[in-house]
């Protein structure tokens, strides 16, 4: 049943391609075709997405509280977050670094001149402050936190609650089993949107067939191939071969087992709309124990973005060098502190590599026609990107599961 829903998924993402295609280059001056259909996809996909992100901020708060609450000490949950922590700052890490090596041997955009591109502006914005960002990790208005999905704030407030109902043992047992009970609850409503999904991917699919301006694509064939080759060279061999390395789990397993997660995620670009679709992945498909998953994917969601470190680092260093304004020895730190506190505060939702680049063309002193070209290509980029961003959260939480297994044993989980 999962393999045909991952079979019928990229049916609808292969067809929705070639039939947008078509209508682009075959049909596009009959206005039914260019502006109706189109419009009709564009709905259904938004109204698809809508109903995954409609999830996402009550499941997240279900599945950790529950998840919490399922640890057999509280001592066990500062060990797991604290791991799962480290291991996502370490996978963004390692992701700037290789980004960065290739950009500096390879120059993308070294020796095109697109000075004279139109340009996009953007509203010039500062970069995160640390400090900040960890202080509005806890919410003023519990309210605010949830009707505005900001996930780290939301995490937060599951945590605090999933601690707090563990601590009381039998005294919460009937919020214990509520929250239990409306976990169930979510992973069926999931199960429901889940079988829409060859819909809502056709429709997302079939917009972007028949909106993407392939001329734009030929004067920055190599950035692009650049770009998508590194999250390709992520999806299916590091993070594999990874996994099997640190687990018994091999290397075809795994990218058996992610499929249809990587096939959904490249049609809503969004880690966040992703996350019941690779809660189901670990714990169905790959064994991941419940706590760790409930933990770790929606934290994976909001912070651990190895794709997007990819795209902004490669991103950055093309449109230095395509418009005459190569970054400097001394830029270079500054640089990749930058790209890291970006890519941990990009968020799962579509587009957030563009928006940081944009922060960070601004910050650079690049000149804002740059934004232009990183508009353009987005779309593509940000479908492969987000499908690394969840496929690198399922095998840190496969390895991070992995190094949990004793200590289960030994608490008799």
């Amino acid at each position: 049943m999962k393999n045909a829903l991952s079979t019928r998924i990229f049916i609808g993402l292969f067809l929705g391609v070639m039939l947008g295609s078509l209508v682009q280059f075959a049909l596009n001056d009959i206005a039914f075709f260019s502006e109706t259909l189109v419009n009709i996809a564009s709905g259904i996909g938004k109204m698809f997405v809508n109903m995954i992100m409609m999830l996402v901020v009550p499941l997240v708060f279900v599945s950790i509280v529950c998840g919490v609450c399922e640890l057999q000490d509280l001592k066990s949950f500062g060990r797991l977050g604290g791991k799962t922590f480290s291991f996502y700052i370490i996978n963004t890490l390692v992701a700037i670094t290789a980004a960065f090596t290739v950009a500096m041997l390879i120059e993308p955009g070294k020796g095109v001149d697109m000075s004279s591109s139109g340009g996009v502006e953007i509203t010039a914005t500062e970069l995160p402050n640390l400090m900040t960002l960890i202080v509005n990790i806890v919410p003023n208005n519990p309210f605010s936190a949830f009707t505005s999905g900001n996930m780290l704030q939301v995490i937060f407030m599951a945590l605090l609650l999933g601690g707090v109902i563990k601590s009381l043992g039998e005294a919460a047992s009937g919020a214990v089993k509520g929250f239990k009970t409306a976990n169930i609850i979510m992973m069926r409503l999931i199960s429901v949107v889940m079988n829409l999904a060859p819909i809502g991917v056709f429709a997302l699919m079939f917009k972007l067939g028949a909106t993407l301006e392939p001329e734009i694509f030929v004067s920055v064939v190599q950035y692009l191939v650049l770009i998508l080759g590194l999250l390709l060279l992520w999806i299916f061999v590091v993070y594999p071969y990874a996994v099997a390395f640190f687990t018994q789990v091999s290397a075809k397993q795994f990218r058996e087992k992610t499929r249809e997660q990587i096939l959904f995620s490249l049609s809503t670009a969004s880690s966040n709309a992703t996350i019941p679709v690779t809660m189901r992945t670990l714990t169905d498909k790959l064994g991941v124990n419940r706590a760790v998953a409930g933990f770790g994917v929606p934290l994976g969601a909001t912070m651990n973005m190895g794709g997007v470190s990819i795209y902004i680092t490669i991103a950055i260093f093309f449109v230095a060098n395509a418009f005459g304004m190569p970054i400097s020895g001394e830029q270079i730190p500054a640089l990749l502190f930058s790209v890291f506190l970006l890519s941990v505060g990009a968020g799962g939702v579509p587009g957030g590599g563009m928006v940081m680049i944009g922060v960070l063309i601004h910050q650079m002193g690049l000149p804002v026609e740059a934004f232009a070209i990183v508009a353009a290509l987005d779309r593509l980029i940000d479908m492969i990107l987000t499908s690394c961003n969840v496929v690198g959260d399922t095998a840190v939480l496969t390895i991070v599961d992995q190094t949990e297994k004793p200590h289960q044993v030994a608490d008799g989980e």
